[in-house]
């Protein structure tokens, strides 16, 4: 996990430069407050400067709690300075001292001028810093990133997984959210991520991080997807967020064979159809033997196929739907097309077009001629020798006339016949023996 690495480079940033003088100083109306307070100011910035932030803390704290409006610079100045001591203090107690003292910078920063936007994000951050490993005070870190979310609209890119690992330090420590809860969250992170995705961020590494973190808490499965998230797509079958969210996590965790995982398919495939959507419905429709359910959604996927590979895969499932229904001639149609679309379908849909041949004896036999009924059995060996299948041209072999039988009708093998029947093909004849 890169969040640690990620935050230090972000921490650079954030605390690069101190506060210089500006307007707005409102220094005090007695001559010797005021000289005080233009030592000690002199003083703490001296050793801030100077990286002495122990020493440094002593007269700002003086200047925080006598004069606390006299700039805004106390309270820039003042994280920089409580948190350097807390980076050098060696005491646990005392290091505690410091950061809880940023973080009440920071609020009396917000009751002094009303500007949370402007810090409420560096706030969370330090607070990551902090308490992440303290159970108590990781609700409160949350708030202020959630409550930097809801003041800006998003958080800079390198801070959202500090974010969601917080919510998964609560969720294991604290047992404080529903499984929902978690996807819901899972989700407003990715789409600030996308925000920053829009904007030109590599956030990459923070959606890899995210991710790792949701599958760390062991949350999902396909028992939670077709339970916990299944019933509230029936509950409101229209919801597409819902059926987003099967569908995204039924892919993840492999749960195709839910019925919640069709249910969301099929709202999506009839709102914003695709290829692999249109696909995969009619894939679930044959699986559980609804071939007339499926044929529409594959010639639906067809027409929104981007390449021949595309086109054959669906051509071959067409071919199958057309011999389950005995339509085999369109069966061989479709498997031809898938041949030639994508050679690598050679060997399936030339074995299908054999397995169509070799079931078509009863029905294409005449009975008058034993050569012609045969001859069927030799169609089928071509099919499978074009395939590549030795099984299947094995077994059509066995079938083919024998010398005797094609010696009786007055044939001879290397001779030309036509099978008639739906097959319709002229083969050279063979025998079997």
């Amino acid at each position: 996990m890169k969040i640690k690495s990620t935050l230090l480079v972000l921490g650079a940033l954030l605390m690069a430069g101190f506060a210089q003088a500006q307007d707005g100083w409102n220094w005090p109306s007695d001559a010797a407050q005021e000289a005080k307070a233009r030592e000690l100011n002199a003083a703490y910035t001296d050793y801030m400067k100077s990286e002495q932030f122990v020493e440094a803390t002593k007269p700002l704290y003086w200047l925080l709690v006598n004069v606390p409006n006299l700039n805004e610079s106390l309270y820039i100045n003042g994280v920089t300075v409580y948190k350097g001591a807390a980076d050098k203090t060696t005491d646990a107690a005392q290091k505690l001292v410091y950061q809880d003292s940023v973080m009440a910078i920071y609020n009396k920063r917000g009751e002094l001028f009303n500007n949370t936007p402007k810090w409420i994000e560096n706030k969370a951050y330090f607070g990551y810093q902090f308490f992440k490993g303290d159970k108590t005070r990781i609700p409160g870190v949350i708030a202020d990133f959630e409550k930097a979310i809801e003041l800006n609209g998003n958080i800079n890119h390198q801070l959202v997984a500090a974010y969601f690992d917080l919510i998964y330090r609560n969720y294991a420590l604290n047992k404080a959210y529903t499984g929902e809860q978690i996807l819901a969250i899972y989700d407003k992170a990715n789409k600030l991520l996308d925000q920053s995705a829009a904007d030109g961020k590599d956030v990459s590494g923070a959606k890899s991080t995210l991710e790792t973190l949701l599958v760390n808490m062991e949350l999902i499965d396909c028992n939670f997807i077709e339970t916990t998230m299944g019933p509230k797509l029936a509950a409101d079958p229209t919801n597409e967020e819902i059926a987003n969210q099967i569908f995204k996590y039924s892919v993840q965790y492999k749960c195709y064979s839910s019925n919640s995982f069709l249910a969301a398919l099929e709202l999506i495939d009839s709102k914003k159809p695709t290829f692999a959507t249109s696909q995969v419905r009619a894939m679930r429709y044959m699986a559980s033997g609804d071939f007339e359910k499926a044929q529409p959604v594959l010639e639906k996927a067809m027409t929104l196929a981007e390449n021949n590979k595309q086109k054959g895969e669906i051509q071959m499932e067409l071919a199958k739907i057309h011999t389950n229904a005995g339509r085999k001639s369109a069966a061989r149609t479709a498997a031809r097309e898938a041949a030639s679309l994508d050679a690598e379908l050679t060997t399936s849909a030339y074995s299908l077009i054999g397995d169509l041949y070799m079931s078509s004896f009863n029905e294409c036999r005449g009975g008058e001629s034993r050569a012609k009924d045969y001859s069927i059995f030799i169609a089928a060996y071509n099919a499978y020798q074009r395939a590549g299948n030795s099984s299947g041209m094995n077994q059509a072999k066995s079938r083919f006339p024998s010398k005797e039988e094609l010696f009786t009708e007055g044939l001879t093998p290397g001779s030309s016949i036509s099978t008639g029947c739906w097959v319709g093909e002229t083969v050279t004849l063979a025998t079997r023996d």
